[in-house]
């Protein structure tokens, strides 16, 4: 049975998170002083530290509410990350052109929604499996689909087309998109700090897996 719970962390507590990427590095200093480094993660894995944004009593009550209906940690979520939730920067529009999904052979109708983060040196490509429904382009070749020529899951980010590309076709796409995150900790501690206001001493958010 699937942990995860497909509803939305409040957008209005997520505005002041402070977080994004993590990796883990094994370095090894050798005898010659060189270093031998090596990564046991094929990909980041992001978290995020999200009470500061939690001020005042109804806020105290949603997040109290939302993190009793997840059960704690037992349950993920999605989390819209205020620095990272589009196909293309921020404070651009997607097209249906952003991001490269595959190459047409003719008989492939499926493919997966990703991100590629990169540079001239390197590149890392990070699969999206929780794409906003209404908010997905795909650009067959130099042509963008009708929203009747392909579906989408929003649960594992599958994009079935009606119809394979040709053989060489670039397939693209853009999208908004949240991150399944599930609750740090089993505990919420709460500070009253005055009759009418109050704080969460601490709240983090991990990225999993679903």
């Amino acid at each position: 049975m699937r942990q995860f719970h497909n509803i939305a962390f409040p957008l209005k507590l997520a505005r002041g998170a402070v977080g994004g990427p993590e990796r883990r590095t094994d370095i090894v200093e050798l005898a010659d002083g060189r270093e031998a480094r090596n990564s046991p993660y094929s990909a980041s894995k992001r978290r995020w530290e999200v009470s500061s944004s939690i001020r005042n009593l109804d806020d105290l009550a949603t997040i109290t509410a939302f993190f009793e209906a997840r059960f704690g940690r037992l349950y993920g979520f999605r989390f819209r990350d205020p620095s990272d939730f589009k196909s293309c920067p921020p404070l651009q529009t997607p097209t249906p052109f952003d991001q490269l999904l595959g190459t047409g052979d003719a008989t492939n109708k499926t493919f997966q929604l990703q991100k590629t983060y990169g540079d001239a040196a390197g590149s890392s490509v990070r699969p999206i499996i929780l794409p906003v429904l209404g908010s997905v382009r795909i650009g067959v070749g130099n042509t963008e689909l009708p929203a009747s020529g392909f579906t989408v899951e929003d649960l594992t980010g599958t994009i079935t087309l009606a119809l394979a590309p040709a053989n060489g076709v670039l397939v693209r796409a853009g999208f908004r998109f949240d991150t399944p995150v599930r609750f740090d900790s089993d505990r919420l501690d709460i500070a009253h700090d005055a009759f009418d206001a109050g704080r969460v001493v601490a709240l983090s958010l991990v990225e999993i897996s679903i």
